[in-house]
């Protein structure tokens, strides 16, 4: 049992965290405790330092779940083998009773619980998850790059939704951290990967990865990619961007028969040009956090070099600083994944 207190990061709304002590929680009998390495700083993470998310989360909470760690505590009915295991958290706690859960959809459960939002996250030295949330990791996975495998399965469940087959013309409209991380798992997949973003950082960075890109306000993208594919146009296109210039650019470029894979969020209700969807025959799929096959392939496409994490994660800064670390990260338009280090783990 620890009983000595770990740093926890708070949030305390109007854009504030605060590192404090806290007490250690122990693991319930389904339940294991992770000393955590490393935490990510997401996209939604951000929606809740500027406060969008209060009503959610409240002033009181700890937040993250891009992690990395190690089990260092397991429960009454956890196999203690666990002990000492470098892991990961697919931070999704699922009903087990609704429509969606019975129908083997647990990862969009009617009730769905999403870890480190609807309850206290990674953001803290030790972190209590349902067992049934683990998955292992290679013993000889950086714990750093292990901190990707989260947003990276994001991208694995969006190219498996895809259908996306080998060969196949790729558009990713966005080529911020999703975006690149999808486009990254589409090339893995066999996918041939165009990046259509308006940053030049961002597209420095593409290019970088060995990337095709095309910026729209300078060229105009369905011209592009009929260019490139003789006037085909593109077999999959994954909306990264959340804008409304990405939601028209989507039927644009895409092929008869297209699949469109929705992976941003949109503040408002954009507006779509039905008539392709009819005239072309496309598809329009969502596609919505991840499931246990997706965090697998997530795992191994870290482990084999499929995504160039060095490259991916941009900065490091330690749990004392994190308040500094997204202040730096809201106005930085040059960062693409920024950790945190929690604890002295590797």
């Amino acid at each position: 049992m620890t009983t000595e207190p770990i740093r926890s990061a708070f949030y305390r709304g109007d854009k504030i965290f605060t590192v404090e002590q806290a007490q250690p929680i122990e693991p319930g009998p389904n339940e294991v405790r992770i000393r955590v390495a490393y935490c990510g700083i997401c996209g939604t993470d951000m929606h809740v330092f500027h406060g969008n998310m209060d009503a959610r989360v409240g002033k009181n909470r700890v937040i993250g779940h891009e992690m990395s760690g190690v089990v260092e505590a397991v429960g009454a009915s956890v196999e203690a083998d666990l002990l000492g295991q470098k892991v990961v958290v697919r931070p999704l706690d699922h009903c087990g009773q609704c429509p969606a859960c019975k129908a083997g959809y647990q990862h969009i459960c009617h009730n769905l619980k999403f870890l480190g939002l609807d309850t206290d996250g990674a953001m803290q030295e030790l972190w209590v998850v349902p067992e049934h949330t683990i998955h292992k990791l290679p013993a000889d996975l950086r714990l750093d790059y292990a901190a990707l495998i989260e947003p990276v399965a994001v991208a694995c469940h969006d190219v498996r939704m895809s259908g996306l087959a080998v060969g196949e013309d790729v558009v990713v409209i966005g080529g911020g951290p999703i975006g690149i991380l999808v486009a990254m798992t589409a090339r893995d997949a066999g996918g041939r990967v165009v990046i259509s973003e308006v940053n030049p950082n961002r597209l420095a960075i593409a290019l970088k990865l060995g990337f095709d890109t095309v910026n729209p306000i300078e060229a105009d993208l369905a011209q592009e990619i009929n260019t490139r594919t003789c006037g085909k146009g593109a077999d999959v296109v994954f909306e990264v961007s959340g804008t409304q210039p990405g939601i028209d650019a989507m039927t644009a470029v895409a092929a008869t028969r297209a699949r469109i894979v929705m992976v941003a969020i949109h503040a408002q209700k954009p507006q779509i040009d039905m008539f392709q969807f009819f005239w072309r025959e496309l598809k329009l799929i969502g596609a919505r956090v991840y499931e246990p096959e997706d965090y697998e392939k997530a795992i191994s496409i870290i482990a084999s070099g499929g995504v160039d994490a060095e490259t991916v994660i941009t900065d490091v800064a330690p749990l004392t600083e994190i308040q500094t670390a997204f202040e730096l990260l809201d106005r930085s338009p040059t960062a693409m994944k920024s950790l945190i280090k929690v604890g002295e783990i590797e």
